[in-house]
């Protein structure tokens, strides 16, 4: 817990560099350890070897005398004892002969048994470890020992090891020194690594702290980015991509929106500057209320298209939408529009069964109260309007195709299907669903603001479906929406 909260106010190479050297002392720290351990297990088994061969030759020179001094007196068997260099005594090995009281008999070297000053030493020794190996202290000296025991006699045999005490004290310094420079090399050529690492990430940092409306087509070079960094750069390459393509379409609404403000404004401004030029008859102020009335419904319809623009972008929540009928919904839509078609002798025909949909009834009402009128708006005189509906299913991939029979439908599809009166050439198909964009095709029937098909896109959008635009022959004008049908769980509430 304390870790995480230490990490978590750090930087991320603070961060990475405090959990590597973590990581790496632990690692030492069982070096060293494991490293000492082995070093004293190696000589401690030296060290047995030799006290064990002493041990064996002393027992040995101990048993010759004892079996050649059999028939001798005491006094002269005591004698008899003394250690020589025939009792095998190599290394520097020290030894004393004591009887089973404790009591000194002889030592090698002969000053070694002035040494002990408890003169009991060897007995308790002997009753606590008998003839397992232990370490001991003589006046500020190392030896390794061992006591041995025949029939008359005990022995303690004791190899100095002051040296290796002095080894292990100079190695475990050394070690380390060495353990700490290896730890402060890792994690200074770590620190450089993550720092080269992270070197980019400042290259990304800059780009967007550079970022403003006059600079939005800079990009990060991908080619030059590690192959971990490369993702980042690339996404970061496509937010910018979108923020550029989305501010510039802004840019160009808030054109377009202020051109569409200033002509009625303008008119309302001149109209009201002419009226009060000088006293006019009640008429004519009458007729020009009239125009002014006229125009403020342009600019009413005008902000009211531009609200549900803003409302059907910002998407609806499907908990709103309901089983919709959109046959009902067609008939009253071709009801109302029916006598401005009969006006260019325009007949509406519907094709297909006109099933219910998933989403918002006066929503879906104004798309096709949009799509009739701009159909009718382009419909060449003494022509047919068909609007016709059918069923399809979700895309499918090669591996599904195998089950694309047995899926249900998905998508109700309404196509409105008209004959142009003026052909519309490819390149301007792509426009008709733009913001404020006109045909240059003007008459009686139709003064709108371009906003028509933009919000019958939105909303299709809204809905999760799809629109899409073609003209066929440059004189057959299709506009296809894909809605959403309802789950059978919907329709059963």
């Amino acid at each position: 817990m304390t870790t995480t909260i230490i990490t978590g106010r750090l930087s991320l190479l603070w961060r990475t560099l405090f959990l590597l050297t973590l990581f790496v002392a632990f690692t030492q720290i069982g070096l060293y350890l494991w490293i000492q351990r082995s070093v004293t297990g190696h000589l401690e088994q030296m060290d047995a070897e030799i006290l064990t061969h002493a041990a064996t030759n002393l027992h040995q020179y101990m048993m010759n005398n004892a079996n050649a001094s059999a028939a001798v007196t005491p006094q002269q068997n005591t004698k008899s004892i003394l250690l020589s260099h025939e009792a095998g005594l190599d290394y520097d090995v020290k030894a004393v002969i004591t009887d089973h009281q404790g009591k000194p008999i002889s030592s090698s070297p002969t000053g070694f048994l002035s040494q002990l000053h408890n003169k009991g030493l060897v007995k308790d020794l002997w009753e606590k470890y008998h003839n397992e190996q232990f370490d001991l202290t003589i006046d500020h000296r190392f030896y390794r020992a061992i006591i041995i025991k025949n029939s008359t006699h005990l022995a303690l045999i004791a190899l100095p090891v002051d040296i290796h005490h002095q080894y292990l004290h100079r190695f475990n310094r050394q070690l380390i020194l060495l353990l700490l420079a290896t730890t402060f090399i890792l994690v200074s050529v770590a620190a450089f690594s993550v720092h080269l690492g992270f070197a980019p990430l400042s290259t990304i940092r800059q780009k967007m702290r550079n970022i403003n409306a006059e600079q939005l087509n800079d990009r990060i070079i991908v080619s030059k980015m590690p192959r971990e960094l490369k993702p980042l750069a690339q996404a970061y390459n496509a937010m910018m991509t979108n923020l550029e393509r989305n501010f510039e379409a802004l840019s160009r609404f808030s054109d377009d929106i202020a051109h569409e403000l200033r002509t009625p404004l303008a008119t309302l401004t001149t109209q009201t500057q002419v009226m009060l030029n000088k006293p006019r008859a009640l008429h004519e102020y009458v007729e020009q209320l009239h125009h002014q009335h006229d125009t403020l419904a342009q600019l009413s319809v005008l902000v009211n298209n531009m609200l549900l623009l803003a409302k059907t972008e910002k998407g609806l929540h499907d908990s709103h939408f309901i089983p919709v009928d959109t046959d009902g919904i067609m008939d009253k839509v071709i009801d109302y529009y029916d006598f401005i078609a009969e006006d260019k002798d325009i007949a509406f025909k519907k094709i297909g069964h006109f099933h219910h949909v998933l989403g918002d009834d006066s929503l879906l009402q104004r798309s096709f109260a949009n799509l009739i009128s701009n159909a009718i708006y382009y419909a060449a005189e003494h022509s047919e309007i068909i609007i016709k509906a059918n069923l399809i299913e979700k895309s499918t991939d090669n591996r599904n195709k195998k089950n694309a029979a047995l899926s249900k439908p998905a998508f109700l599809e309404i196509t409105f299907c008209n004959r142009l009166d003026d052909p519309i050439e490819p390149k301007d198909v792509a426009k008709l669903s733009e913001r404020f964009y006109r045909h240059h095709k003007q008459n009686q029937f139709h003064s709108g603001t371009g906003l028509g098909l933009s919000i019958v896109q939105s909303i299709v959008n809204a809905h999760n479906g799809k629109m899409s635009i073609q003209v066929n022959d440059k004189i057959f004008f299709e506009v296809s929406i894909q809605l959403p049908l309802p789950q059978a769980s919907t329709l059963s509430k």
